[in-house]
Protein backbone atom coordinates (compact mmCIF):
# COMPACT_ATOMS: atom_id res chain seq x y z
CA UNK A 1 0.00 0.00 0.00
CA UNK A 2 1.47 3.21 -0.99
CA UNK A 3 1.41 5.93 1.29
CA UNK A 4 2.56 9.42 1.33
CA UNK A 5 2.69 11.44 4.74
CA UNK A 6 2.80 15.35 4.81
CA UNK A 7 4.53 16.96 8.19
CA UNK A 8 6.14 20.27 9.13
CA UNK A 9 3.13 22.72 8.54
CA UNK A 10 2.04 24.88 11.44
CA UNK A 11 2.26 28.89 12.22
CA UNK A 12 4.77 30.97 11.37
CA UNK A 13 5.12 34.69 11.42
CA UNK A 14 5.58 36.64 7.74
CA UNK A 15 9.33 36.39 7.16
CA UNK A 16 9.74 33.15 8.84
CA UNK A 17 10.80 29.48 7.83
CA UNK A 18 9.27 26.26 7.72
CA UNK A 19 10.40 23.07 6.09
CA UNK A 20 7.81 20.59 5.10
CA UNK A 21 8.60 16.51 4.63
CA UNK A 22 6.76 14.21 2.56
CA UNK A 23 7.57 10.63 3.98
CA UNK A 24 6.72 7.77 0.92
CA UNK A 25 6.01 4.27 1.98
CA UNK A 26 5.18 1.80 -1.01
CA UNK A 27 7.26 3.32 -3.67
CA UNK A 28 10.33 4.83 -3.89
CA UNK A 29 10.94 8.23 -4.49
CA UNK A 30 13.79 8.61 -6.74
CA UNK A 31 11.91 6.76 -9.30
CA UNK A 32 8.87 8.79 -9.00
CA UNK A 33 8.46 12.68 -9.62
CA UNK A 34 7.25 13.92 -6.48
CA UNK A 35 5.67 17.55 -7.00
CA UNK A 36 3.91 19.86 -3.80
CA UNK A 37 1.05 21.82 -4.24
CA UNK A 38 -0.93 23.86 -1.85
CA UNK A 39 -4.72 24.72 -1.61
CA UNK A 40 -6.14 28.25 0.20
CA UNK A 41 -9.89 28.19 1.32
CA UNK A 42 -11.84 29.42 -1.94
CA UNK A 43 -8.89 28.49 -4.11
CA UNK A 44 -8.03 25.27 -6.71
CA UNK A 45 -4.77 23.39 -6.07
CA UNK A 46 -2.09 24.99 -7.16
CA UNK A 47 1.66 23.80 -8.06
CA UNK A 48 4.49 24.25 -5.65
CA UNK A 49 7.59 23.04 -7.10
CA UNK A 50 8.60 19.31 -8.40
CA UNK A 51 11.52 16.91 -8.46
CA UNK A 52 11.70 14.67 -11.23
CA UNK A 53 13.01 10.74 -10.59
CA UNK A 54 16.46 12.66 -12.55
CA UNK A 55 16.80 15.52 -9.76
CA UNK A 56 15.61 18.32 -11.97
CA UNK A 57 13.48 20.72 -10.15
CA UNK A 58 10.94 23.28 -11.38
CA UNK A 59 9.03 26.02 -9.50
CA UNK A 60 6.05 28.26 -9.47
CA UNK A 61 7.07 31.35 -10.29
CA UNK A 62 5.33 32.38 -7.03
CA UNK A 63 7.56 30.66 -4.83
CA UNK A 64 10.86 30.89 -6.83
CA UNK A 65 14.12 31.55 -4.69
CA UNK A 66 11.97 31.64 -2.01
CA UNK A 67 11.20 27.32 -1.41
CA UNK A 68 13.32 24.39 -2.58
CA UNK A 69 12.49 20.76 -2.95
CA UNK A 70 15.09 18.05 -2.60
CA UNK A 71 15.02 14.48 -1.93
CA UNK A 72 17.21 12.03 0.88
CA UNK A 73 16.90 8.63 -0.92
CA UNK A 74 18.20 7.18 2.32
CA UNK A 75 15.11 8.15 3.87
CA UNK A 76 12.96 7.54 0.92
CA UNK A 77 11.55 11.57 1.49
CA UNK A 78 11.21 14.71 -0.11
CA UNK A 79 11.25 18.15 1.52
CA UNK A 80 10.25 21.25 0.82
CA UNK A 81 12.02 24.40 2.33
CA UNK A 82 9.93 27.55 2.49
CA UNK A 83 11.65 30.74 3.51
CA UNK A 84 10.72 34.30 3.43
CA UNK A 85 6.94 33.46 4.50
CA UNK A 86 4.53 35.68 3.52
CA UNK A 87 0.63 35.50 4.32
CA UNK A 88 -0.24 34.17 0.83
CA UNK A 89 1.43 31.30 1.36
CA UNK A 90 -1.14 29.88 4.09
CA UNK A 91 -2.78 26.93 2.10
CA UNK A 92 -2.85 23.11 3.08
CA UNK A 93 0.35 21.56 1.48
CA UNK A 94 0.37 18.52 -0.08
CA UNK A 95 2.66 16.07 -1.85
CA UNK A 96 1.86 14.27 -4.96
CA UNK A 97 4.04 10.88 -6.13
CA UNK A 98 3.56 10.79 -9.97
CA UNK A 99 5.04 8.06 -11.91
CA UNK A 100 4.61 4.32 -13.66
CA UNK A 101 1.41 5.40 -14.58
CA UNK A 102 -0.04 6.18 -10.96
CA UNK A 103 -0.35 9.01 -8.97
CA UNK A 104 -0.39 9.31 -5.23
CA UNK A 105 -1.80 12.10 -2.64
CA UNK A 106 -0.66 12.73 0.87
CA UNK A 107 -3.63 13.98 3.24
CA UNK A 108 -1.76 17.65 3.48
CA UNK A 109 -0.17 19.69 5.78
CA UNK A 110 -1.81 22.93 7.31
CA UNK A 111 0.66 26.06 7.03
CA UNK A 112 -0.09 29.83 8.10
CA UNK A 113 1.56 32.65 7.96
CA UNK A 114 0.19 35.18 9.97
CA UNK A 115 1.89 37.56 12.87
Amino acid sequence: QVQLVESGGGLVQPGGSLRLSCAASGIIVSSYAIGWYRQAPGNQREFIATITSGGSRNYADSVKGRFTISRDNALNTVYLQMNSLKPEDTAVYYCKGTGWGRTYWGQGTQVTVSS
